[in-house]
């Protein structure tokens, strides 16, 4: 079993910058792959990025490349997404999750979710 909890949302000019968490609890967490999933109003839940368990190998949409970095430190239990050059497009809840698979962009193939943090990039 693990809970996770995103935190580091909030509202930013284009251009700007921002750092999402995710903590989990359970021993178990450095087992899991990890990934950044993003819902906009309206649209669907798409992947944001994604890395393994033990942070070796990394996946990320084409729309964030170069401008976002997914990292994790499992002796702390935490996930991390490192958002930069922001874009009004990447107005988002963004949630963290957990799976056994690798690589999966499906979010039905993640088995445990935080419950999101809203971004808001204004123009």
């Amino acid at each position: 079993q693990v809970q996770l909890v995103e935190s580091g949302g909030g509202l930013v000019q284009a251009g700007g910058s921002l750092r999402l968490s995710c903590a989990a609890s359970g021993r178990t967490f450095s087992t899991y792959n990890m990934a950044w999933f993003r819902q906009a109003p309206g649209k669907q839940r798409d992947i944001v990025a994604a890395i393994t368990w033990s942070g070796g190998g990394t996946v990320y949409a084409d729309s964030v490349k170069g401008r976002f970095t997914i990292s994790r430190d499992n002796a702390n239990n935490m996930v991390y997404l490192q958002m930069n050059s922001l874009k009004p497009e990447d107005t988002a809840v963004y949630s963290c999750a957990a799976g056994n698979r690798w690589f999966r962009s499906r979010p039905d193939d993640y088995e445990y979710w935080g419950q999101g943090t809203q971004v808001t990039v204004s123009s």
